[in-house]
């Protein structure tokens, strides 16, 4: 096992970011430390007491980079939607320019997605399209808190991920890629992961708390 980074509890809940320019794209991942990962995500609550989620690990070159073709056909897509281009200016230049930054870091992700050493991909047995909102909140209330510990665990080793989604666009493109039965398991999103060229970073910029949070009503 490499050894853990020298996190309290708070510094790793608070600096676990999406990581998508600071990949060392060079650095072989160790199967090992992939699997210490997921052992630590097996842990992580999940609806009914349990384990219907599994976990797709890619390390194939040719299978990374069919994903990461449906990724950048999925980004194109996303594009075209009338919530790509909202909220991309504020009235806070601050802000502005943060998200011009994190649009960047995006395409940069984009662009070498296929370079990522290892794709992860949390899948769950159950489909929720048309479910109501409660059997919907069940099956991503199981396999988000799964992947969080598996993002987690793998921040604590000096690796980093980020939780993204545009190949779902074309979701069965993918399931063909994987050999995974579309009809019969959700994938929940692709998470790219590699050591990162630094291992410290910061708590992001958020909004301040008392925005964001409500007591006894809305």
């Amino acid at each position: 096992m490499d050894k853990l980074l020298p996190l309290t509890l708070d510094e790793l809940l608070t600096t676990t970011r999406s990581v998508h320019r600071r990949f060392d794209l060079t650095r072989p991942v160790e199967r090992e430390v992939i699997e210490e990962c997921l052992a630590v995500a097996q842990q992580a609550p999940n609806a009914s007491n349990r384990q219907n989620w599994h976990f797709v690990v890619v390390t194939d070159p040719a299978k990374r980079a069919a994903l990461a073709e449906l990724y950048r056909k999925g980004r194109e897509i996303y594009r075209t939607l009338p919530l790509a281009s909202a909220n991309l200016t504020y009235d806070d230049p601050a802000r502005t320019a943060a998200q011009a930054r994190g649009a960047a870091a995006g395409q940069y992700l984009t662009e070498h997605l296929h370079e990522v050493p290892v794709h992860v991909l949390p899948c769950i047995s159950g489909r929720t399209n048309g479910q109501p909102t409660v059997m919907q909140s069940a099956q991503w209330g199981t396999v988000a808190p799964a992947a969080w510990s598996f993002m987690l665990a793998a921040r604590a080793r000096g690796l980093g991920t980020c939780w993204t989604s545009l190949h779902l666009f074309l979701e069965e493109e993918a399931a063909n890629v994987l050999g995974l039965p579309y009809a019969e398991v959700m994938q929940a999103c692709l998470i790219p992961v590699a050591y990162t060229k630094e291992t410290e970073f910061k708590p992001g910029r958020r909004e301040p708390l008392h925005t964001v949070v409500h007591w006894e009503k809305w």
